[in-house]
């Protein structure tokens, strides 16, 4: 597992930060690759999405985190790469790369088609990093 995580970061820590690390984590692991993804939260709920649970359960997978976790600017110094669906403060902006994923529905709002985005572009992302 590689020491610098890919981070995912929505407003609340609590659906497409959780749904874009656990298939991120399905993928690397399927291609073989040495990246491990955490998700973050700027605001983060008391609990995960049950959308995003059930959707991810369906698909036989489980959340990456348990209960939604604050993003630490120490975090941003280490990983390797930080991928938003929100805009990050700016303090935030300064301490790492910042690639954002603005096209991307509330889990809520339609877990298959925020589902069908996040799995696109994580294949892309994948090409990037392999």
């Amino acid at each position: 597992m590689s020491q610098r995580p890919i981070i995912f970061v929505c407003e609340h820590g609590a659906a497409k930060s959780i749904v874009a690390a656990s298939y991120f984590n399905r993928r690397a692991n399927e291609t073989g690759i040495q990246l491990h993804a955490v998700a973050r939260g700027l605001e983060p709920d008391l609990g995960l999405s049950t959308t995003a649970i059930t959707g991810l359960l369906k698909d036989g997978l489980s959340p990456t985190e348990l209960t939604p976790q604050k993003l630490l600017r120490a975090e941003l110094e280490t990983a390797r790469r930080v991928v938003t669906f929100c805009e990050l403060p700016d303090e935030y902006q300064r301490e790492a790369i910042i690639e954002h994923w603005e096209n991307v529905p509330p889990v809520s709002e339609g877990y298959e088609r925020a589902h069908d985005i996040i799995v696109a572009e994580i294949e892309v992302t994948m090409e990037e990093l392999l």
